[in-house]
């Protein structure tokens, strides 16, 4: 099993939720993150005075699913979620050893 942890733009959430519900994928968890990267956030002007905004809202998504989906559900990620200009965000695969189900107590795969 593998993790799949990717942050992005909000306004790209529902296409990769959409992206990700046509491979099969069941469920994910979703929270919104502020950040910065390379573009180390951007200048922004109200009521006529200019400010610094350091940090950027992002959307945060994990996903655990099987070994067998994962490059498949990276591709869909990077797709869905790309605009093509700086500040797309990034995708991270990590392992999972275990997973468990509370309410049912299956374990593995089956906890998904």
């Amino acid at each position: 099993m593998k993790m799949i942890m990717a942050i992005f733009k909000p306004f790209k959430l529902d296409d990769v939720r959409d992206a990700l519900t046509s491979l099969g994928i069941q469920g994910l968890t979703v929270s919104e993150v502020k950040g910065f990267g390379r573009q180390k956030g951007q200048t922004e002007i109200y009521r006529g005075a200019e400010y610094a905004v350091s940090f950027l809202p992002k959307v945060k998504i994990e996903v655990v699913i099987d070994d067998a989906l994962v490059e498949r559900a990276v591709e869909t990620i990077r797709k869905a979620a790309g605009t093509g200009k700086i500040g797309d965000g990034k995708i991270f695969v990590t392992s999972i050893e275990q997973a468990i189900r509370i309410r049912t107590g299956e374990s593995g795969t089956e906890a998904l």
